[in-house]
């Protein structure tokens, strides 16, 4: 049985279809019942779990042969450091008490560091709970999601100007489509890879990106001239706050971005295989915009 958490979001779906198309059953685990109904249409068994709550957790990985594990930074949370550390403890407890044969958890770039790296060093926690974990580990490390652009589309569309964390606008930073990392993770699942140690991945879409290209690749998307704007660092917290992030949530952003803009944020060159996604950013800016213009 292959357990693949976070299965109803844009990687987690992308990875339980894929490992349905080959065969595998697959159990999907969900936090509401109406987000299985689709994964239950490809062949899944649907499991509700609250990565919170350890007896939900413990029995969505029995009997697992492999599982994917996927924490994210809860949304909505007045203090989303501590309520994923939680996750972190209850999911590393369980697996550690009743360990699948192969592991596969998605982690960010940058995650080997031990800085004050913001919202990567939450995923540097993950890796180093998992480490001691008696399984065949694989750490998947994703580059910044392409979708996570979303959130800006509304106020570039309406300004005609797109705010960036990222300094300076021309520098080239690696991003990934969501599914990328989907289709990435069902691939290292199906792979018959046997180590000693932990192995370590890391994705990226096809080409890296500036802000100035992300503006472009926006623009064309719209069919508006949209300006990317170097955001002061004495506005960052003002946006986000205004955004309806807590202080907690927006202080993990700055610190993660004043780390990321000094450039020490990369594949671990080292240690990492390498990865490429193949979605570009105007295929996932189109059907953002037309679900924005739509509504």
């Amino acid at each position: 049985m292959y357990v693949i958490f976070g299965a109803s979001g844009k990687a987690g779906r992308v990875t339980a279809a894929a490992m349905r198309r080959a065969g595998k059953p697959v159990r999907a685990v969900v936090r509401h019942a109406r987000q299985g109904e689709a994964l239950a249409e490809l062949g899944c068994e649907i499991v509700l779990a609250d990565l919170t709550d350890a007896q939900s957790v413990a029995a969505a990985i029995k009997g697992a042969h492999a599982v994917q594990l996927l924490c994210p930074v809860p949304s909505g949370d007045s203090d989303p450091e501590t309520t994923m550390r939680k996750m972190i403890d209850v999911a590393t407890d369980a697996l550690r008490e009743n360990p699948p044969a192969t592991l596969l958890a998605i982690s960010d770039y940058g995650a080997e560091l031990p800085l004050n790296t913001g919202i990567t060093r939450l995923y540097h926690y993950l890796e180093k709970r998992l480490k001691p974990i008696a399984t065949q580990l694989t750490l998947l490390r994703s580059a910044e999601h392409m979708q996570n652009w979303a959130a800006f589309i509304p106020g570039a569309l309406a300004t005609g100007t797109l705010p960036s964390l990222h300094l300076p606008l021309e520098r080239r930073f690696p991003t990934v489509a969501a599914q990328d990392v989907g289709a990435a993770s069902a691939e290292l699942l199906l792979e018959s890879h046997r180590s000693d140690t932990t192995r370590i991945v890391s994705i990226e879409g096809p080409q890296r990106v500036s802000v100035i290209d992300i503006a472009a690749a926006l623009s064309e998307a719209s069919g508006r001239t949209i300006m990317p704007l170097a955001l002061p660092r004495e506005a960052w917290t003002p946006m986000l706050l205004k955004a309806g992030l807590s202080d907690n949530h927006g202080r993990l952003i700055t610190d993660l971005y004043d780390v990321y803009n000094t450039g020490r944020i990369d594949v671990e060159a080292s240690r990492s295989e390498r990865r490429f996604g193949t979605t570009a950013l105007r295929d996932v800016f189109c059907p953002l915009v037309a679900k924005f213009n739509s509504q």
